[in-house]
């Protein structure tokens, strides 16, 4: 039989796979398994951002808080091709929040996390400054602060390629269907999308199952546990963009709940998110009606320009797998994630995430790695704070500078176009377009922005297997193409996967 495994990681989010990159950056024999595509769960359905959580300080998550700030700096460091600043305008509304409470919090959050990059906040007065000209006339301040906008699948994506290049194997579309404790190692029968089966062995079991995270525990691999993964509907949806400039807008709705307003994909925005409660399949889950009509009724509320239903191009939902803290309201269930360690005297321990958000990833990896510390000796330091990902190697994480080297470089580009593949791949966009000289070595367009060479990039080198892989998640194509162009798209990804 085959030399066992260090660890194995059942889940491919953004969870699973930064555990995965850690270890095997540490010395560790590491496979990771995903039942579907990498991020596809929850991981791809975020509300796009690496931030703080400043609504977060009204529930005293202060330690939480003041983690994801100095994540915040890290991650802009590390990947500033799907990582970058940008500002939000908080119109007050002294019915939701007093200006002193919102003071003192925008100060805590300029301060927390010993922010360097980002400028501070700042206050506005909306009836003179260009960002009040999309704001109703009776919102007169504002108070703009930083956080950060991430690619959320391509963060996923860039952790598994950094992961794969070091030596782990990823397994995309992989389903662990059992784990048994069998003479002091995991057992665990992984299982293809053709029905084949695997057996691997493996000294340590980690479950980042997100959302599935107790269907992993009590059918895959029997056990139990006390802890349990409360699930949180969060939705979206996109509209076009209704302001001038490049600033989000953050919104207290009069439930005490903040929407974000966001900048998206150049032309659109980006609306969300909602805290319903959710007892169904996680792969079920879908945006309802009240839901649209929720987070448009929170916009309207504030802006000049009226949102209806017809003007929704696009929605998401996504589950949020938080820890059950026996909070009895949803927006109050912490964000911050616990780790439970399952190690029987005579077998192999097992460790299960519950809860986490996507800028404490690493954070949350590198607490994961110090809990797995007694049971593999061998074990190598802490090592990603300072270890940028694929693409993310620019002198000084400067991407403007990058960027305007890159487009001197490849001058047959359209200018959007060398914006998306500099900012979707960073400089492993020299890759992508290794010999190009002009726009018919591009092959086949698609429409939008999508050319047969990407996709070919995204299919040889990034697991894409099916046409939403690309079009949904390692892009956003879609967005852009017409349902015509999708179809012949995903006919012609039928003959190259």
């Amino acid at each position: 039989m085959s030399v066992p495994f260090d660890l194995v990681v059942i889940g491919g989010g953004i969870n699973g796979v930064g555990i995965a990159r850690d270890a095997v950056g540490r010395g560790l024999k590491v496979l990771l398994c995903e039942k579907g595509d990498l991020g596809e769960g929850t991981s791809s359905r975020s509300g796009k951002l690496i931030h703080g959580g400043l609504r977060y300080l009204e529930y005293y998550e202060f330690r939480l808080v003041r983690e994801a700030l100095i994540e915040r700096e890290v991650l802009l460091a590390l990947a500033p091709h799907i990582v970058w600043p940008m500002r939000f305008v908080l119109p007050h509304s002294r019915e939701q929040r007093p200006a002193w409470m919102i003071r003192l919090g925008l100060f805590l959050y300029d301060h927390l996390g010993g922010r360097q990059r980002l400028p501070p906040t700042r206050r506005i007065d909306l009836r003179r400054d260009p960002e009040g000209q999309a704001i109703r006339g009776e919102f007169t301040t504002a108070f703009e602060y930083s956080d950060c906008w991430v690619e959320d699948a391509r963060l996923v994506v860039l952790n598994a390629l950094d992961a794969a290049r070091r030596g782990a194997e990823i397994c995309p579309r992989t389903e662990a269907v059992a784990a048994r404790r069998v003479a002091g190692l995991w057992r665990v029968t992984l299982r293809s999308p053709d029905g084949s089966e695997r057996l691997v062995r493996a000294r340590i079991l980690v479950n980042a199952a997100g959302p599935w995270v107790e269907r992993v525990l009590f059918g895959v691999i029997g056990a139990n546990t006390p802890r349990r993964v409360r699930l949180v509907k969060g939705s979206h949806i996109v509209v076009p963009k209704f302001w001038s400039g490049q600033q989000a807008y953050l919104l207290q709705n009069d439930d005490k709940r903040v929407i974000f307003v966001n900048p998206y994909q150049g032309d659109l925005c980006l609306i969300g998110t909602t805290d319903i409660p959710y007892e169904g399949a996680a792969e079920a889950v879908a945006i309802e009606p009240s839901e649209q009509t929720y987070l448009l009724r929170a916009v309207n509320r504030y802006t000049r320009h009226q949102l209806a239903l017809g003007d929704i191009r696009y929605s998401f939902s996504g589950v949020r797998p938080l820890y059950d803290d026996k909070a009895a309201n949803p927006s109050a269930v912490t964000r911050d994630y616990v780790f439970d360690i399952d190690q029987p005297a005579d077998g192999p321990p097992l460790l299960s995430v519950f809860g986490g958000k996507l800028t404490t990833y690493r954070k949350l990896a590198e607490h994961a790695l110090a809990k797995l510390a007694p049971f593999a000796p061998e074990l190598g330091g802490a090592w990603t704070e300072k270890a940028p990902l694929p693409g993310g190697d620019m002198p000084d994480a400067d991407f403007a500078r990058y960027f305007a080297s890159f487009t001197a470089r490849f001058g047959f580009l359209p200018a959007p176009l060398a914006h998306h593949y500099a900012r979707s791949y960073g400089t492993r966009a020299e890759a992508l377009l290794d010999g190009a000289r002009d726009l018919a070595d591009l092959g086949q367009h698609f429409g939008g922005q999508l050319y047969a060479r990407e996709a070919d990039f995204l299919i040889r080198c990034e697991w894409a297997r099916r046409p939403e892989d690309v079009l949904l998640r390692r892009t956003k194509h879609h967005l852009h193409m017409s349902a015509a162009e999708i179809d012949s798209f995903a006919a012609w990804m039928a003959q190259a996967a």
